[in-house]
């Protein structure tokens, strides 16, 4: 007598969990962002006076006071859809962006003209600054406007990324709760300064693709000036 053989259970990729980027979950933590702003601004107030906007305080001042608005709205998890916070948070990372453009364009004219430069630790510390500034502003850009923005990936209101993560192309690599988070955005921004290219992460829209070839001519043009200036002082 023979017995027909038991039906087992077949895992199909159709019955696991929907990925956490893909539907509704809990805001992200607040830590990560602000201890990258507040990095940024104390390089920014570490900088030489000659390389910053005048009044130095104003920018740093600023910035500060659109953070502690952002936290007050959202003191633990950025869960709170407002117009008026967000714009809150692009303006601050503008800021950033406009005192640390400034500050690079400073330096690579004085660069070219011989104005800078009289000491190489001096200048390597200075250009490190930065470079480094400029690596968590990107981060923060990318952070802000893949697909929305932390709020609307909360809401997973888009479907469609607009940066690819290794964990979407093989959701069983990763838990189901996983969703990109600040310090992802920061890994892309800084692999790409310092690969000048997409590592792991591929930006689909053209708007990612032209912010991080920017943020790539930005930093290999920092470098290439600040390492080449400070041999030359040190030979």
């Amino acid at each position: 007598m023979t017995h027909a053989p038991h039906d087992e259970p077949e895992h199909h990729p159709e019955h696991r969990p929907l990925p956490a980027w893909l539907r509704v979950t809990q805001g992200e933590t607040r830590w990560a962002s602000t201890l990258a702003v507040l990095t940024a601004v104390g390089l920014q107030w570490a900088l030489p006076a000659r390389l910053s906007i005048h009044p130095e305080w104003l920018l740093p001042a600023l910035e500060i006071a659109l953070m502690v608005a952002l936290i007050a709205g959202n003191p633990v998890r950025i869960e709170r859809a407002s117009r008026l916070y967000r714009l809150a948070g692009l303006v601050l990372i503008a800021c950033i962006s406009a005192a640390n453009g400034w500050s690079a364009v400073r330096l690579v004219v004085g660069l070219v003209r011989g104005q800078e430069g009289a000491d190489a630790a001096a200048l390597l510390v200075t250009g490190g600054g930065i470079w480094l500034t400029n690596v968590i502003v990107f981060a923060l850009w990318y952070w802000e406007w893949d697909r929305g923005g932390p709020v609307a990936r909360m809401q997973a209101t888009r479907t469609f990324p607009d940066f690819l993560f290794p964990q979407m192309q093989s959701p069983e690599l990763a838990p189901p709760h996983w969703e990109p988070a600040f310090p992802d955005y920061l890994y892309l921004s800084f692999t790409n300064a310092t690969a000048f290219s997409p590592t792991d992460v591929m930006p689909l829209n053209r708007w990612a693709k032209m912010l991080m070839m920017l943020q790539s001519a930005v930093s290999l043009l920092t470098v290439v000036l600040v390492v080449a200036r400070a041999v030359n002082i040190l030979k």
